[in-house]
């Protein structure tokens, strides 16, 4: 037990002081060396997942202070690779996913957007399944409902805590943080849709349209490759429009199945398909604002060209040094346009 603490305290106890030691603020970096002994004593000892999820807890209770955060994020993170089953059956509950990490995605924590992301890609990697049979039904329905608000979950080609690179308009800025609603923590109380577990026959009906779903995706990523805002192929445009609006189709589909499905391997097939069909409707979003801009800035520059062929004055004119206030104006130069480039995924047929 640490020192002057009661056994009641998460870190009274010899891991639970372990765990505060290597979160706490002062500690300049993550001490991995000191991780994998917290991961040794939680996988060696009888009450170890407990009593680490308790100090865990306990350490991003109403904390506002992102460096340890941000170390419990990193310890967790170590702790769900190694520690088994046993610990990762805690970690997945509602109890302490949306309780815990999801609360402090609210924006009185303020937290940076790479830490916020570092939460929403644990709760994306979690709902897909583990080893061993751990229920992750939990976090699922909260992966599923921060979907349906709108959260923007990070790319699984994306560096978390990093901006991705891409030849995109200045404009074009990354989705804000994530804003969590009334209605998603009141939502727990909710009653659950009933659940089904799909047959053979039905599984290999819903491949065939997953499929096709892949196909449109393949399409649309080609398409807006192959196009730049003001060189455009008209039929490929006509294509895309329809294409977005197939897939936003499909996406309701999508996430009405993830609500109900029980099949553990055709919900993680779904999740995936729904994150690179979502990236697709994205970069045709993102196309689509592009396109707009530089329609308005070629526009501007027909109306600058237009102004600087108006007739001058007659040549008798000039030798009146009086200023003339219906002299032309210099044309205002265009701005520089940037292509649009989207990048996304591979999919496996």
């Amino acid at each position: 037990m640490a020192f002057g603490k009661s056994h009641k305290d998460p870190f009274g106890t010899s891991l639970g002081h372990l765990i505060e030691k290597a979160t706490f603020a002062g500690v300049q970096t993550e001490d991995w060396g000191q991780f994998m002994h917290i991961c040794d004593m939680i996988i060696t000892s009888k009450d170890g997942p407990k009593e680490a999820v308790r100090a865990l807890k306990k350490r991003i209770s109403k904390n506002c202070n992102h460096k340890e955060i941000q170390l419990t994020l990193s310890l967790i993170d170590m702790c769900m690779q190694n520690c088994g089953p046993s610990f990762q059956a805690l970690i997945v509950k509602r109890d302490f996913t949306k309780d815990h990490l999801v609360k402090l995605l609210n924006p009185r924590y303020n937290l940076p957007l790479d830490i916020q992301n570092k939460i929403l890609s644990f709760i994306m990697t979690w709902s897909r399944g583990f080893p061993g049979g751990v229920d992750v039904s939990e976090v699922k329905e909260i992966y599923l409902e921060l979907l349906k608000k709108g959260v923007q979950f990070p790319t699984s080609e994306t560096e978390i805590g990093t901006e991705r690179q891409v030849a995109l308009s200045p404009s074009v800025t990354k989705p804000p943080p994530f804003v969590p609603s009334t209605s998603v923590h009141s939502s727990a109380a909710a009653s659950k849709a009933p659940t089904i577990l799909l047959v053979a026959e039905q599984i290999g009906k819903l491949h065939s349209e997953v499929d096709m779903v892949k196909m449109n995706v393949k399409v649309m990523s080609a398409i807006l490759m192959e196009n730049t805002p003001g060189s455009e192929n008209q039929e490929d445009m006509e294509l895309l429009e329809k294409l977005y609006k197939t897939g936003r189709d499909m996406q309701e589909r999508i996430m009405d199945l993830l609500a109900v499905v029980e099949n553990e391997d055709v919900t993680v097939e779904l999740i995936q398909v729904n994150e690179d069909l979502n990236q697709a409707l994205l970069g045709y979003e993102r196309f689509s604002r592009n396109q707009k801009r530089f329609q308005e800035q070629h526009q501007s520059q027909e109306e600058a060209q237009k102004n600087n062929c108006e007739p001058s004055a007659p040549s008798c004119d000039l030798l009146d040094l009086s200023p003339d206030p219906s002299s032309p104006t210099s044309g205002l130069p265009l701005e520089g346009v940037h292509a649009m480039s989207s990048q996304f995924s591979g999919l496996s047929k």
